[in-house]
């Protein structure tokens, strides 16, 4: 299970990894590097995907001061692979963005 202390440690130590996929993402989404790590930084890990490869990742739900982020992130060794972030759709999720509508 992936802690959110340790994403928190890889990126004050630089050691996050922001994928292609992820970089385009952002660009398009207008999502910035300080809204990412805002996010990390007030987030907390609302899903954990133990089985993905090659690393087990996580969703974070965050806040760039008050827009709502959330983060997939990767962890592998001393290092964060961000693969995707979105701001999360009111009409999908509940009004802290933690848990989908209906689950």
């Amino acid at each position: 299970m992936i802690d959110i202390n340790l994403i928190k440690a890889h990126k004050n130590n630089r050691n996050i990894y922001v994928t292609e996929h992820c970089d385009i993402k952002m660009h398009i989404r207008n999502i910035t590097n300080a809204d990412i790590y805002s996010a990390i930084d007030n987030g907390r890990i609302i899903k954990q995907y133990e089985d993905d490869k090659p690393f087990p990742s996580c969703l974070i739900s965050g806040y760039s001061g008050k827009r709502p982020i959330h983060i997939v992130v990767g962890t592998g060794g001393e290092t964060s692979y961000l693969i995707t972030a979105y701001e999360p759709d009111a009409d999908i999720w509940n009004e802290d963005f933690t848990k989908k509508k209906g689950s």
